[in-house]
């Protein structure tokens, strides 16, 4: 046995060594885990677009 093949065989896969990342999104004020909603809140989630508003934009809107 070699040692590439001892190493082949302790080293571990990258999939071993993947850590669940926790996801949360804000809702009414607060953040919220994702992995707790239902599948359909889910669905939703990944089905969201982002915008990106342009500075210019945002320095034309008038104070309140």
């Amino acid at each position: 046995m070699t040692t590439s093949d001892l190493e082949s065989e302790t080293t571990p896969t990258r999939s071993e060594i993947k850590i669940p990342c926790e996801v949360y999104s804000r809702i009414v004020g607060y953040l919220r885990p994702v992995q707790n909603w239902h599948q359909g809140k889910q669905q939703e989630f990944r089905e969201r677009k982002m915008f990106r508003v342009p500075e210019e934009a945002l320095a034309e809107e008038e104070p309140r």
